[in-house]
């Protein structure tokens, strides 16, 4: 049974039980302020009737001295008698109006006699009634006894306590209906995150979704609204963090696409080099020599290819282990390297080296800055027409405070430029400007990609400007302070 009661008020709405928390509160409150009251009524209604009897004592006393005895009831309904006490138990003197039973009088006598207490104050039962007793000695030797009924106080408790419960049963009742009507407004925003959150399943993140904030809190109080923008914050976090997850993972759908296909080319080449060199080539000495050259070759580039793929896998993953190997080189000793290859290379594209200090040592990978550098250049030749000029400049980007900030190199080319649409895109893998260009001609897409990762690795950035008749790639690293370039 008490499981029972336990389960069906846990089955409750939240404004619900809340209200009758407070119900069950305000009862014990109800409770207590009943009693009090109760006791204090009770307890000022009888000095109230004490007083009331010690007054009309004074009157009895007269009567006492002058005639020995109470002459006559005061009030209908009261008891007065006087009893001499001189002797080992109290006696009734005579004419009295008591009733039959007046031992309550005469203990009442008893105890002034014995105690020496003057007056004696207690409540008893007279004829199965309620009585207010009152004893005082009057003289030497007599006791004065006065019984007043309690009935009018009784009645007066009565009433008192049933307009109490009645009071107290509508206030609560009315304090539980209302409290809960004012609860369900207050927790209204509670119930509008719940069905929000419910919301959530159906991935709906717009601003639809979204909780408004009210610059009025009187309603709901800065805690809900504290609570409500909270809310909101993290189904603004969620949402971000689905659109990232999204992203992802049509990039790395697309990426997989893209190296399956790029891995698919050279794969189908060396088959059919190998077909025919087992078909066909066999007897003859200058086909079969042609045909592993052009195997060699190809195995060759899907190498590089792997090796570029499992260069962007490991610092896409930032494993402990890092590819680079930092040491302090010479970044103008290592722009003048990239200048020689690209000569020897690209004889029919003219480059210009400019480095403005002699010197310029950080500390790097030398062989995966070469690489990033071979890589704009590179990039700069394939995409552009013979006779194209190229630069590369060596420079150092002076901070606000005047001090030597960022080393920057500057790889630019005069040809026809990057158009606007394919420009956000460059960077990314697999990613060609021009789609009817061969790979032979054009490489594998890789190359920007890993200048790009190189790049962050280091703590540097690499940034693309262009438009028709130049287009520049800038690199820079930050400069240690005390790696700073010597005095040119």
């Amino acid at each position: 049974m008490i499981r029972r009661c336990r389960d069906n008020y846990r089955r409750l709405r939240l404004g619900t039980r809340l209200a009758l928390g407070m119900g069950v509160l305000s009862l014990v409150v109800f409770a207590v302020v009943g009693m009090a009251l109760s006791t204090y009524m009770r307890e000022y209604l009888e000095r109230q009737l004490s007083d009331q009897m010690k007054l009309v004592q004074v009157t009895q006393s007269k009567d006492v001295m002058d005639y020995g005895s109470v002459q006559g009831k005061p009030y209908y309904g009261w008891y007065t008698a006087s009893y001499a006490v001189s002797g080992s138990r109290p006696v009734l003197r005579e004419p009295a109006d008591v009733p039959k039973d007046s031992a309550e009088l005469l203990a009442t006598a008893e105890t002034v006699r014995a105690t020496d207490t003057d007056p004696v104050l207690r409540t008893a039962r007279i004829d199965g009634e309620a009585y207010r007793l009152r004893a005082c000695e009057v003289v030497d030797g007599v006791v004065l006894v006065t019984a007043a009924p309690m009935d009018d106080i009784e009645d007066t408790m009565d009433q008192l306590v049933t307009v109490q419960v009645v009071a107290f049963a509508l206030a609560l009742l009315g304090l539980v209906v209302l409290g809960r009507a004012v609860l369900r407004r207050g927790l209204r925003p509670l119930s509008d995150m719940a069905h929000t959150a419910r919301g959530i399943t159906s991935h709906d993140f717009t601003d639809s979704a979204r909780l408004p904030v009210r610059a009025d809190r009187g309603n709901a109080g800065p805690e809900v609204e504290e609570l409500r923008t909270a809310f909101n914050t993290m189904l603004e976090h969620i949402d971000d963090s689905l659109a990232v997850r999204t992203e992802a993972e049509q990039r790395l759908r697309r990426f997989v696409a893209d190296a399956s296909h790029e891995l698919r080319t050279p794969l189908m080449s060396v088959r059919g080099y190998a077909d025919l060199f087992q078909y066909a080539a066999a007897n003859e000495p200058g086909e079969r020599d042609r045909h592993l050259a052009r195997l060699r070759a190809e195995a060759a580039r899907m190498g590089v290819l792997l090796d570029d793929l499992l260069l962007l896998a490991r610092l896409d993953a930032a494993q402990v282990e890092t590819p680079l190997r930092p040491e302090r080189a010479d970044l103008v000793d290592l722009a003048g390297q990239a200048a020689d290859a690209f000569r020897a290379g690209h004889p029919e594209h003219p480059l210009t080296l400019t480095a403005a200090p002699k010197e310029l040592l950080l500390r790097l990978d030398p062989l995966r800055i070469r690489q990033v550098l071979d890589n704009l250049l590179t990039n700069a030749a394939v995409h552009t027409p013979a006779g194209t000029a190229v630069s590369l400049d060596v420079t150092v980007d002076k901070g606000d405070k005047g001090t030597d900030s960022y080393a920057v190199v500057r790889v630019a080319d005069a040809g026809p430029g990057i158009p606007a649409a394919d420009q956000d895109r460059v960077f990314d893998r697999f990613y060609r400007v021009d789609k009817a260009r061969s790979r032979d001609r054009g490489g594998s897409g890789l190359g920007l990609a890993v200048a790009l990762s190189l790049a962050r690795a280091h703590g540097g950035t690499l940034d693309l400007t262009s438009g028709p008749g130049c287009t520049a790639f800038t690199l820079r690293f930050p400069l240690d302070r005390t790696d700073g370039p010597p005095n040119s």
